[in-house]
């Protein structure tokens, strides 16, 4: 069988970069090109340089209409409102899309489902493996203790990210609130600073660190009178979310339309 073309949009970044060298060093997979920001110094650049795996011939562009035609499936770790975009230009292509970008606004959200009516988009917060089976973990655990139990997720990322709360600490705040059958919306607290009062019964709290080159750990918090239960994740290389990443777009390829997860793809149900 002729190898998977996978396209890389956001080449130019860290994820994007370690996306390159995943898919050129997984079998039946192949680096089809990569786009980056028009204007970026990664435009032009080999990709396989980019990825500090030797040249693979292929320059990166910044034409998302020529990548999505050059491939059998794309990957996307940029910003929100270029996933947006993305996801559009891959629902007019019919080109399956996987979306890792985090800091998504509600309209951004609103633009992926709009183009999974279209075309397959895999969209997750987080790809790893372990993260995701944490996730359904949260979920089990928020449905079975009760109010008197508070959450607080903590979440710790290098200095240079931009979002916060991450992705995943929302993620794990969703699976909570699904838990509890309550809108996290309405549920959220996020930072604390002078006289605060007393903690809102019901509250799903967020704190966000940021320091060093943490890749990023989360823990989950259900904590009563004289108890406390912890859930944590911790990763200590990308390579967990391109691995992810990369098994999320051969599994799209040939799949309905539809707006899917990484639950979708490891099987979780």
């Amino acid at each position: 069988m002729a190898d998977i073309r996978v396209g890389i949009s956001g080449c130019g970044g860290r994820m994007g970069r370690m996306l390159v060298a995943e898919v050129a060093g997984t079998a039946g997979c192949a680096v089809a090109g990569g786009i980056d920001a028009k204007g970026s110094a990664a435009v032009g650049q080999d990709l396989g340089a980019l990825a500090g795996i030797g040249a693979l011939g292929i320059a990166a562009g910044d034409d998302v209409a020529r990548l999505l035609a050059a491939c059998d499936v794309a990957i996307d770790f940029s910003v929100p409102a270029a996933s947006a975009a993305n996801a559009a230009a891959a629902a007019r292509a019919k080109t399956p899309l996987v979306i890792g970008t985090t800091g998504l606004e509600p309209a951004h959200e609103a633009a992926l489902r709009e183009a999974a009516k279209a075309v397959p988009i895999v969209w997750a917060a987080n790809m790893s493996l372990g993260v995701n089976l944490v996730q359904g973990l949260v979920r089990q655990v928020a449905a079975t203790l009760g109010e008197e139990y508070d959450i607080e997720i903590v979440e710790l990322h290098h200095r240079h990210k931009v979002d916060a709360p991450s992705g995943t600490a929302l993620a794990f705040g969703r699976a909570a609130a699904e838990g509890r059958g309550i809108d996290l919306a309405a549920a959220s607290l996020r930072g604390r600073d002078g006289i605060t009062g007393a903690r809102p019964k019901g509250a799903i709290g967020f704190a966000s660190l940021r320091g060093g080159d943490v890749v990023g750990e989360h823990v989950v918090i259900f904590a009563a009178d004289g108890e406390r239960i912890e859930l944590t994740h911790r990763a200590t290389s990308r390579r967990i979310f391109a691995r992810g990443a990369v098994r999320a777009a051969r599994w799209a390829v040939g799949r309905p339309p539809g707006l899917y997860g990484m639950k979708d793809v490891l099987g979780l149900g």
